[in-house]
């Protein structure tokens, strides 16, 4: 019994050895005592730990005395340290007006954050100092919001800063210019445009050059905190100007903090360009206009980014499934993007073989160019623009400037009255506010362009400036107060060599004339004979130069024309709708015959209809 009972123990021990090495493997023993070792260490460890953390907190029990704690500074002063901070009540007004003060607010509390606040918590929780650096530029800001409401902004805005503007241009295509005029071997880089641009500064602003500031981060960083210096010592108090540590760090701030960020973003070229696209968007330009901005573009790659995308917009307008009234529209659309691309290659290609023609060198060659008339040139922003900048060239400025506020004066001033007189029809109560104005406005330009103070100023009859001060001091303004000086500025202008007569001898001119699409080529005008072309100003200009082009064609060629309209559709510009005829035009020669396409309204043909009827004393039927 007790042999069969030990035989039976051991049978079932090694059933369970065999079956155990069967599953977990030969070194499974190794593991499970490995496993046991692990599981023996880990609760040693546990109670080593467990018995470290309890021996701690009983000495550091006993380490404590058990007497009270002595006092280490006076009682009342400790107890108020104690105490919560009271908030601290700031002034948040700056200039009177909250739409400005809470962004004004937002800069200072960015600053103070980005600037100050995120290494001065590492020293010290006390706000008095963050509160006196924000004190600090609050009361400059509050300064420079009461100084500039002192000034008088109008004649910045109107003369000194056109000026500045004005001189940058003119330095900005000088340079241009001399950049064209070298070899082609030594231009078209950025620095060599940079650096031509600088040399014309130091020649136009007399031993003024703002190269170092402009290319040198170093000396712009040097340049602004100068600056700020300057704007501390007009806005802070003395006593805070006089702190060092806080005038230095309210500088910086200035500096690095809110000038140089922000002309960094206003000259970055993105910043820039989204800009235009932004108002290109907002008001977008009308046909006529982008056709001739593409006409005149002599840059190849906005040449092909325009046919480009007008490539897109055709394969989009092509994949539409519309039927009616939308199939019109659609293929007006596509027959305006068709002439567009065509415009874009015919550019491209004159570019490209060379054939385009410096519109200066060629007008050299005219025995007379177009007389544009100065009424016209005053009223047209193109021309004016030329004219603007000869004006600057010789001086005579503040003659057009005079005469052009007298323009915006006059023209503001009747609808200011004309608002009065309706209110006043209507029975509405009335103040002086608007004649008040007025005459703040007139007064206004006495003083900058006519008084003795005025610089630069208008020279004209002392009679006639006495009789205007006499008027503005004893009478209403009237929207007529300038007419008879602004009339002795447009004569002065019209008559003194200095101006008109020598801008038509200017290469301006000739480039204003080139910009207003009123050059020719010689090959095709006749004989010299003849007064010079005349520009009227009016939409027909373009139709009393092709008129006079055919004039000019010899008799002696036996030139046959023929024109026929080949197509018709319709266009929507801006939401008008206006039918668009294709005309094309066959001029024969014994030797040659050309073809070429012209676009017209009917507006243009009821111009060319008046054109003939100007000129013909007879019946338009024998025509």
């Amino acid at each position: 019994m007790l042999a069969e009972t030990s035989l039976s123990i051991w049978g079932w021990g090694s059933l369970g050895v065999v079956l155990f090495l069967v599953t977990f493997g030969p070194f499974a023993i190794f593991y499970f005592a490995f496993y046991i070792l692990c599981f023996v260490g880990g609760g040693f460890v546990v109670t080593l730990l467990f018995g470290k953390t309890n021996s701690e907190k009983y000495l550091e029990q006993c380490e404590h005395s058990l007497l009270p704690p002595t006092s280490v500074g006076i009682f009342k002063c400790t107890e108020e340290m104690k105490c919560e901070a009271r908030p601290i009540k700031i002034d948040r007004r700056l200039t009177g007006a909250n739409i400005i003060d809470e962004p004004l607010q937002q800069v200072i509390q960015f600053s103070l954050r980005d600037y100050v606040q995120y290494w001065y918590y590492t020293l010290s929780d006390d706000e008095s100092f963050l509160l006196e650096i924000r004190q600090a530029l609050q009361n400059a800001l509050i300064q420079f919001s009461t100084r500039s409401k002192e000034m008088d902004w109008q004649p910045y805005f109107t003369t000194r800063l056109v000026d500045d503007f004005a001189t940058h241009l003119r330095v900005f295509r000088k340079a241009q210019q001399r950049i064209t005029e070298k070899d082609d071997q030594m231009k078209g880089t950025a620095e060599d445009l940079v650096d031509t641009f600088f040399k014309v500064e130091v020649e136009m602003e007399k031993e003024v050059c703002r190269d170092l500031v402009c290319t040198s981060p170093k000396d712009e960083e040097g340049f602004l905190r100068d600056l700020c210096e300057v704007l501390l010592y007009l806005l802070l108090p003395p006593g805070d100007f006089q702190n060092k540590i806080m005038r230095y760090f309210v500088r910086e701030i200035l500096a690095r903090g809110v000038l140089l960020p922000l002309i960094n973003q206003l000259s970055d070229p993105d910043y820039i360009n989204q800009y235009v696209i932004w108002m290109i968007r907002d008001s977008n330009c009308n046909y006529e206009a982008f056709m001739n901005v593409i006409k005149l573009s002599d840059n190849v790659g906005e040449l092909e980014a325009v046919r480009d995308k007008a490539g897109e917009e055709l394969q989009y307008l092509r994949s539409l499934d519309t039927a009616g009234d939308d199939i019109n529209t659609i293929k007006n659309q596509i027959n305006s993007l068709l002439y567009v691309v065509k415009v874009c290659d015919s550019r491209i290609q004159r570019l490209q073989s060379g054939k385009e023609i410096d519109t200066v060198k060629l007008a050299a060659n005219f025995g007379k160019l177009c007389t544009v008339p100065l009424d016209n040139i005053l009223v047209d922003n193109v021309a004016l623009q030329f004219f603007m900048d000869y004006m600057q060239q010789t001086g005579g400025q503040a003659h057009l400037f005079f005469w052009m506020t007298v323009e915006g004066y006059r023209v503001t001033a009747q609808q200011q009255l004309e608002v009065l007189l309706s209110r006043q029809r209507d029975g509405k109560h009335q103040t002086n506010q608007t004649k008040g104005l007025l005459r703040a406005a007139a007064v206004g330009i006495y003083e900058q362009y006519l008084s003795e103070k005025a610089s630069p100023r208008v020279n004209i009859d002392d009679s006639l400036v006495a009789k205007l001060a006499e008027t503005l001091n004893h009478e209403e303004p009237t929207p007529e107060i300038f007419d008879d000086i602004q009339r002795k500025v447009y004569e002065l202008m019209l008559r003194d060599e200095r101006f008109y007569p020598s801008f038509k001898q200017n290469a301006l001119y000739v480039r204003m004339l080139a910009e207003l699409d009123m050059l020719k080529d010689p090959s095709f005008r006749g004989s010299d004979d003849g007064e010079g072309e005349s520009f009227n100003g009016s939409p027909t200009s373009s139709i009393n130069l092709s008129l006079d082009d055919l004039s000019n064609v010899s008799s002696d060629e036996s030139a046959q024309l023929h024109a026929y309209i080949s197509d018709t559709g319709v266009c929507n510009d801006h939401g008008k709708t206006y039918a668009l005829y294709a005309i094309t035009v066959h001029r024969r020669n014994p030797t040659s015959e050309e073809i070429w396409k012209t676009y017209r309204r009917y507006s243009d043909f009821h111009d060319f209809h008046m054109r003939i009827t100007e000129q013909v004393t007879g019946p338009i039927d024998t025509v």
